[in-house]
């Protein structure tokens, strides 16, 4: 008797048995998405990559993915104002990752370990002038000599550094760290000419046979204002006293300073009085906190140190040992008024803390070049309107931090490497950012951020000893573990465990997965269960 179709028995498991994938209106793709962290990073580092290697414990694999993008972590991970945490997606379930604090106890690790970084054997046969040793400086050097160009650092002062060294203090950022850093780069194969101003930049470039400049001076003139004065007051301004201190001859500003200004640079000029001997330290700002354009945690420590803070105030008059100030009110656009109230403050000396200008001297003569107010016009590869000229960090119009000049020198290597070849630099197009909405937070176990120590408050104001202290190798792994990997596959095998149909395939370790589209019925819940956003459901085609 012939037997019916439907009576056959199939195996399990054969293709006749479950494809069905044509019943699908929908398949899941996995993406790649932006970061916050990343997408934030002025330096652009890959920041949820290295944080990947740190987490499992591998220290050196994670410094050299950072290393990719920057070369001063050590540097950075006591220095940058990290808005990188800001954005960090995990600031909304409990704190933010302390991306920061992982990035300094890589650096360290790297310095303790003698970690290096090789040049290419193979030379591009051009050279580059780079104008001033400061981050930007610095950071288009090492990236330029990666690239396989000869690289020529010339610098003013009698040390590297720029504003790390002569605007930075040591208890901030120690300068044996700055030192091991900078020597790294410079092993590279870089040539570092120090006491060695640049006056004219097109004679230079032509003296040397450079094929392309970078400038990056920096912007180390502090900025003066009118205030009458008697013959016998003590003015100077906030790059000078920070710059003397190293020097051999430490200033003498008195036991009652007073700092006009509100940004970072005038907190770090009260906090250095007070370490020089001064028992009270005053701030003086003409509008309130929450205007002030230092970072909080500057204004924070500046506070717990004892520093005083007269906010709406400014300064009329300055004589020996005294100083009037007027108090300010905001008017309705947020504006200070002065109210004609007038006070008097004891003051040995007054320290202006009024912003930087930067020393273009060096371009005169440069034709075709565009300045505005102070500073250099680029485009978006960081040239100036002069062929060849390249310039970045504070002298061109940008944020005024050291991360941000890192990412200058980075940015601009890539251009001047392209301007060498004749060809042109593309960054490509970013991913999608990977926003909070898209992660599914209860997978992630609740971990509060680990606080970095600090130094206690006797010794801070007596020493100029580092007041923040680095985590540990077990508080370091915990704190890279807290990354939720934001918009990328992480390989938690969530998707794998919770298909009905044995759809998704394991490619192997750190290739992640993929999707036979014959047994996918496009239920989607590998993209409802994926801890970090990183599936979508697309329509069938």
């Amino acid at each position: 008797m012939k037997e019916k179709p439907f009576a056959i028995t199939l195996d399990v498991g054969s293709s006749l048995a479950n494809h069905t994938g044509a019943w699908r209106t929908e398949r899941p793709q996995y993406v790649d998405r932006m970061p916050p962290c990343n997408q934030a990073c002025p330096a652009g580092e890959n920041i949820q990559q290295w944080l990947f290697h740190a987490e499992s414990g591998d220290y050196e694999s994670a410094w050299r993915q950072l290393m990719r993008d920057n070369p001063l972590p050590a540097v950075m991970g006591r220095v940058c104002y990290h808005p990188c945490e800001t954005a960090c997606n995990r600031v909304q379930v409990d704190n933010a990752v302390g991306i920061n604090s992982i990035e300094r106890f890589l650096g360290d690790e790297a310095i303790r370990r003698g970690w290096s970084v090789e040049a290419p054997s193979v030379s591009s046969g051009r050279s580059v002038l780079v104008v001033g040793s400061g981050p930007a400086g610095l950071s288009a050097a090492y990236h330029l000599r990666l690239l396989g160009h000869a690289v020529t650092i010339r610098e003013a002062q009698e040390r590297p550094g720029g504003m790390m060294r002569y605007g930075i203090p040591r208890y901030r950022l120690p300068r044996e760290v700055l030192d091991a850093e900078i020597d790294r780069i410079m092993a590279m194969g870089i040539m570092l000419e120090l006491d060695t101003k640049v006056d004219d930049v097109l004679a230079a470039q032509r003296d040397g046979g450079f094929d392309a400049v970078f400038l990056a001076v920096g912007a180390g003139i502090g900025k003066r204002a009118y205030i009458p004065a008697g013959d016998s007051a003590r003015i100077l301004d906030a790059v000078t006293l920070l710059g003397s201190m190293e020097g051999e001859g430490v200033p003498l500003l008195g036991r009652r300073v007073a700092v006009y200004g509100g940004g970072n640079t005038a907190m770090d000029a009260a906090r250095t009085a007070r370490r020089l001997g001064a028992t009270d330290a005053v701030v003086v700002y003409r509008r309130t906190r929450d205007r002030m354009p230092a970072h909080d945690i500057e204004v924070e420590e500046a506070l717990e140190e004892g520093v005083r803070m007269r906010w709406l105030s400014t300064i009329k008059h300055v004589d020996e040992g005294r100083l009037t100030i007027e108090r300010m009110e905001l008017d309705e656009t947020g504006f200070p008024q002065p109210t004609g109230e007038f006070e008097e403050l004891e003051a040995d000396s007054v320290v202006l803390a009024l912003g930087q200008d930067s020393d273009l001297s060096l371009l005169q003569g440069v034709p075709d070049l565009s300045l505005d107010h102070g500073m250099v016009q680029v485009a978006g590869g960081l040239m100036t309107s002069h062929q060849g000229i390249f310039a970045g960090g504070d002298m061109v119009p940008a944020e005024r931090t050291v991360t941000v000049a890192v990412g200058h020198g980075k940015k601009a290597a890539r251009h001047i490497d392209a301007y060498l070849r004749g060809t042109s630099y593309d960054a490509g197009t970013k991913h999608a950012p990977a926003g909070f909405e898209r992660l599914n937070t209860w997978y992630y176990s609740d971990a509060p951020a680990s606080v970095r120590p600090r130094l206690e408050l006797a010794r801070r104001v007596s020493t100029f000893d580092e007041v923040v202290q680095g985590l540990d190798e077990s508080t370091a792994l915990f704190e890279a573990r807290r990354c939720m990997s934001c918009g990328n596959c992480f390989e938690c095998d969530n998707c794998y465990g919770v298909c009905p149909d044995n759809a998704i395939i394991k490619l192997g370790p750190g290739k992640g997965f993929t999707v036979d589209l014959d047994y996918c019925k496009g239920c989607g819940l590998c993209a409802a269960e994926c801890p970090c956003g990183a599936i979508d459901m697309v329509p069938e085609e």
